[in-house]
């Protein structure tokens, strides 16, 4: 009688353990933002829409360099340029426009154009917030930016939230930028590893004493 005892209260512990360990699984996994398609936006990557920061850097001339934001409407306000409509130019293209434009004013201008998104890098690393991210990142290049994952982020995988919802793809830390349909307004979300992974030798060290002393008490 008192082995069945026991061994009834044994298996309580466990499945208690168990319960305890998978729970936040599911409520992870409940909690999370709904899965929705990425629509065809192959044409659109890569090019500027409202948000934007546009870099940028022309070669000895620090007062006509800077980052300028792209307003609702697409406009950019260039140094000595004035506004222009930029809505769903390339940087490469607005580099080719600007360098014409600004040979009224410089002699052969060396300009450079960077492209940046600004994204909330949010979830499991240790400064979340607004970050401009150049499409040559990685994600494992806008996660340091944000001081990197804390010991409870998954280190292989992030999430593309867009509008409350989880964009349906693949996205590891060796992904491009370049390669996403990112806008600036998206989270980059680093999620945490279940309970039960981050705890697994609490786990299975009280399993053991709990094994360790039914095995006492029936001798």
């Amino acid at each position: 009688m008192t082995r069945v005892f026991v061994l009834g209260r044994l298996a309580s512990i466990i499945i208690l353990l168990a319960a305890t360990a998978f729970r936040p699984l599911h409520a992870q996994a409940d909690s999370r933002p709904a899965s929705q398609p990425v629509a065809d936006s192959t044409m659109e990557i890569g090019l500027i829409h409202p948000g934007d920061i546009i870099r940028l850097r022309i070669w000895r001339e620090p007062d006509l360099s800077g980052e300028f934001l792209v307003d609702e409407q697409g406009v950019v306000v260039f140094p000595k340029i004035g506004p222009r409509n930029v809505l769903s130019d390339s940087s490469e293209s607005l580099k080719s426009d600007l360098s014409a434009e600004y040979q009224v004013y410089l002699r052969n201008p060396s300009i450079e154009v960077t492209l940046l998104r600004r994204v909330n890098v949010l979830g499991a690393v240790r400064n979340p917030g607004l970050y401009p991210v150049d499409l040559t990142m990685t994600v494992s290049d806008v996660i340091a930016a944000a001081g990197g994952a804390t010991p409870q982020g998954k280190t292989d995988e992030a999430n593309l939230i867009r509008a409350g919802k989880v964009l349906a793809m693949r996205i590891t830390r060796e992904t491009r930028m370049a390669d996403l349909p990112l806008r600036s307004g998206d989270q980059i979300f680093v999620p945490e590893r279940s309970w039960f992974t981050r705890n697994s030798g609490v786990v299975a060290a009280a399993l053991t004493a709990s094994i360790s002393l039914v095995i006492a008490l029936l001798r």
